[in-house]
């Protein structure tokens, strides 16, 4: 008898047996016709072993329990398995492929910050930065905005009703980036070539275009000789790196207190045109409020809406959606 090949059988038909038992009862009728100790094939092969010559008995006893031992573990695990509870139709399918979560993103606003930054600094512009609680100096007064100016109007600022710091006289919510600007001027002597930006608080009625918080980029530029074209050069370049070569920009005269003269940036849009932002020639009361002689240098001042111009780039109708918390919204970005 060639008892490798026996025991090669019964390993086959064992386990064979074991992988079709779907269920408790019929796993149990394996192990009685395979394992069971009173009938069963392993019992066969028991008495198969006593007629082995002696010499052999230990080399085939050691394969016989290698063999008894592969086919009572595949029977327990196969036990262990038909045992386990249901899997309830709802549940998870954890066959299926993972799903990725989904990644943060940075807001389209804070988007448009780094690429501003980016490419401002790139025309040779620092970025600096200021204080959003204001003192009247800084936000008006070294701003050549006189006290009977309608920007100084406390329902069109957001003044705070804490106690001002001693000689500071009243805080509010800075109007604009140009603050920044006077503080650098007053700690740099020229040249100065900055773009300070951030948030700024006007109590504007919220529509489409106009909010209460908004984030501006406003830029300075002091030297011995710099004018309206060096003004309209660096605003056309910085239009055309943002929206693309094919922007169409306009000038329109403006008065602002803290410019002379003065001019409205407009970007076409459809048919129309959508104003960005003001900008001008520094004025010399602001120079000399810093400490500047304005017979010495002369500088340009601009102040943008980022806002804007993300709304023109990626054609967004309503302001509102940057603070609308709006996942459909910002995960477009």
């Amino acid at each position: 008898m060639d008892l490798g090949q026996t025991f090669a059988n019964f390993q086959n038909l064992a386990m064979t047996a074991i992988a079709a038992a779907t269920n408790a009862a019929e796993l149990e009728q394996v192990r009685i016709e395979f394992l069971g100790k009173k009938q069963g094939k392993l019992k066969d092969l028991q008495t198969v072993l006593g007629q082995v010559p002696a010499e052999q008995r230990p080399e085939v006893g050691k394969r016989f329990n290698e063999i008894k031992d592969v086919v009572t573990q595949a029977w327990e695990e196969r036990q262990q398995l038909l045992n386990r509870p249901k899997v309830a139709a709802t549940a998870i399918d954890l066959t299926l492929p993972g799903i990725r979560p989904a990644t943060g993103k940075l807001h389209p606003l804070t988007q448009t910050i780094n690429e501003f930054q980016e490419i401002m600094s790139r025309f040779g512009f620092e970025v600096e930065d200021g204080p959003e609680i204001e003192d009247e100096w800084h936000n008006f007064v070294a701003l050549n905005i006189p006290d009977d100016h309608p920007a100084r109007d406390p329902l069109d600022n957001f003044y705070l009703a804490t106690a001002a710091v001693a000689g500071g006289g009243p805080r509010l919510l800075r109007s604009q980036t140009s603050t920044i600007q006077i503080r650098v001027m007053e700690n740099r002597k020229p040249p100065v070539r900055i773009v300070s930006i951030g948030r700024v608080y006007r109590p504007d009625e919220i529509d489409d275009t106009h909010h209460l918080m908004f984030h501006q980029m406003e830029g300075l530029m002091v030297g011995p000789d710099v004018t309206m074209a060096s003004l309209k050069t660096v605003l056309r370049l910085f239009a055309a790196a943002y929206l693309g070569e094919d922007v169409h920009v306009r000038f329109r005269p403006s008065f602002f207190p803290f410019t002379e003269p003065s001019v409205e940036f407009d970007v076409q849009r459809g048919d129309g045109w959508l104003e960005l932002g003001g900008a001008g020639m520094v004025d010399p009361n602001v120079l000399k409020a810093v400490g500047y002689n304005p017979d010495e240098v002369s500088g340009f001042a601009f102040g943008l809406g980022i806002a804007r111009f993300c709304m023109m780039r990626h054609d967004i109708k309503n302001i509102r959606h940057f603070y609308s918390n709006d996942l459909r919204f910002l995960q477009q970005f």
